[in-house]
Order: C-alpha cells, then structure tokens, then sequence
C-alpha cells in the first residue's frame, strides 16, 4: 500500500467522520430546536391561560364590585325615598294634632295608660295638650318635645308607657317601611 492510498484512505475515513458528525449535529441542532420551539409553545399557552385567570377574576370582580356600587345606589335611594315619606307622615301628623279627631287620640291614649298602668297616673305631653287632658282628670307632669302623643308614668314614677308619635312611629318603623315598599312601583 502506498502513502498516497493510506493518506488517500484517511481523508475518506476524515470525510465520512467528519460527514457522521455533521449529521449528529444537524440531528441534535434539529432536536434542540424542536425542544426549544416546544418549550416556547408551553410557556406561550401557560401566560395565555394565566392571562386570561387574571383577565377572568378582574372581570368577576369588576362585576361584583358594579353589582355592589348597583345595590348601593338602590340602597341610598330607597332610605332617601323612606326618609322622604317618613317626614310627610311627620309633618301629616302636625295636621293632624290640629283636628278634633286628635282629642278622642289623647283620650285613647290615655284609658289605654291606665289600664296598662294604674288608674292614678302623671301624664307630660306637649304644652298645646294640657287643656285637653286637664278636662279628662289626670295629672299633668311636665311638658315634653314631641309632635303629640303622651308620655305616662305610674304615681310612684317607676313604670312608664311612652305613646308620643315619634316613638309609635320608631316601634313600628319595620312595618311602615314594609308599607312604604308595597305601595312604591
């Protein structure tokens, strides 16, 4: 064998390594890149879900917090609305302490007193009222504050029974809102 064949053959087996290992890199270039473009797509659809988490929960609470600020306004509204009705029955109640159905009122109140009291009672009312309940027998106590009605308390002052409006209206303000929200449309 010569030199020239044995240099001619190892530049052969030189091309054929050199050509193997090409290919192995194309091969592993190609894999890398393959993995690499894989590994892009995942983290691609991973954002893209957890943007649209992200986008899902904000809307839901941008919602929420719509439908809160709704219910607020409503709320605000309503209590306006109630606030309104409640000062016409106040001021329907000044009327009506003008009429001589107000009279029989206070004589109401005031058998209701003594039976849920005693017969000897102190009754305060407002100053406009005191004539009236002088006629009717009972004692007269201090005037009070109020739109009418009659505060009574037991001859020893240890029971009272409070029938002003303003307090009628107070205990039974769940029922009047009820009937206000009734008649609203």
């Amino acid at each position: 064998m010569s030199i020239e064949t044995f240099l001619l053959e190892i530049e052969n087996r030189k091309k054929r390594d050199l050509e193997k290992l090409n290919k192995e890199l194309d091969e592993k270039g190609t894999a890398i890149q393959n993995e690499r473009d894989a590994q892009i797509r995942e983290i691609k659809e991973d954002f893209a879900n957890e943007a649209k988490l992200k986008s899902e929960r904000e809307f839901a609470r941008i919602i929420e917090a719509a439908k809160l600020q709704a219910k607020k306004i409503l709320f605000d509204a309503i209590n306006a609305n109630m606030d309104s009705a409640f000062n016409v029955i106040k001021q329907e109640i000044k009327k009506y302490t003008k009429t001589p159905q107000y009279k029989k009122t206070l004589e109401t109140m005031v058998k209701t007193s003594k039976k849920k009291l005693e017969q000897k009672i102190t009754i305060h009312c407002r100053e406009e009222d005191r004539t009236v309940l002088k006629e009717l027998g009972v004692t007269i106590g201090s005037s009070i504050q109020t739109l009418g009605g009659i505060v009574a308390e037991n001859k020893d002052g240890t029971k009272e029974l409070d029938l002003t409006f303003e307090e009628l209206l107070r205990t039974h303000e769940d029922q009047v809102k009820d009937f206000l929200t009734e008649m609203t449309p």
